[in-house]
């Protein structure tokens, strides 16, 4: 693993590059009715993405899994958690194809034992150090900009929406999928990034992922995948694999022992 002394990002609009053509009045070009799809309908225009790991995912992503050439928003109620387990599938396979994945400014240190045991080697982990919004906005660019990495992943939760959009534009040259972590707080702001999700923890391993912004219709309800860390699953007990069963027999047997309860079968002896 990597760690990289980042200098100061310059607030800019990147370069547009030429003027587009001017169109006619009320004339599309013919280029423009392949990308267009139905509000009720998954777009299908997306050049490459890779498999989340997930069948029930990728049926609902655009183009089958995560984009590259574009942005994606995961918001979590807290950092640095959820995140890990979500983009697991994608990192693998990254690591797989012997390409890099790059962490910009990870709130906590990077559990490394965890990440191998979920298939990442941390050979191919670049983590920079980056502690100021600015910092953490500049590397994130030109991570971007310079194409190499087989996968990036920043934490940014102070970033304005003109910062998310600018991100967004360098990433379209980007053959990599890139992944801004924000908190869940950022949900109600308006963002260019065309991919965004609240991911979270469900009961029994499970993760739920509500994709509340994508090229397509709204969920009904959030996506419940199953995710059981890298390694527990071939030594959790079938009683482990749902903790939730345990807790309702020990709440169950705490209120039938409960001095309630016993007054209660009490008077229903008396009775009969």
């Amino acid at each position: 693993m990597t760690a990289v002394a980042v200098p100061e990002w310059q607030d800019s609009e990147p370069d547009p590059g030429p003027p587009a053509r001017r169109l006619r009045p009320h004339v599309l070009p013919g280029e423009i009715p392949p990308g267009v799809w139905r509000g009720s309908e998954l777009g299908s225009e997306v050049s490459t993405t890779l498999s989340t790991g997930w069948k029930e995912l990728d049926a609902q992503l655009p183009g089958g899994g995560w984009p590259c050439h574009a942005i994606t928003e995961l918001l979590a109620p807290q950092p640095g958690v959820v995140e890990w387990r979500v983009l697991g599938g994608l990192l693998r396979q990254v690591v797989a194809q012997d390409g890099q994945v790059v962490l910009v400014g990870p709130p906590k240190d990077p559990h490394l034992p965890g990440l191998v045991h979920a298939g990442a080697d941390a050979r191919h982990l670049v983590w920079i150090r980056a502690d100021t919004p600015a910092e953490r906005l500049w590397v994130t660019e030109q991570m971007i900009k310079s194409n190499a990495a087989g996968a990036v992943v920043a934490w940014l939760p102070q970033a304005r929406q003109e910062q998310i959009r600018r991100l967004h534009v360098c990433a379209l040259a980007c053959g990599a999928p890139v992944f801004l972590c924000r908190p869940e707080a950022a949900r109600h702001e308006s963002s260019a990034a065309p991919l965004r999700a609240h991911v979270s923890y469900g009961l029994d391993w499970e993760l739920r992922v509500d994709l509340f912004k994508r090229r397509g219709p709204t969920l009904d309800a959030p996506l419940r995948l199953p995710s059981i860390p890298g390694g527990l699953d071939s030594v959790l007990t079938p009683r482990l694999l749902q903790p939730s069963l345990l807790l309702k027999r020990l709440e169950t047997s705490d209120a039938v022992g409960s001095p309630a309860s016993r007054r209660a079968a009490g008077r229903q002896l008396a009775v009969h």
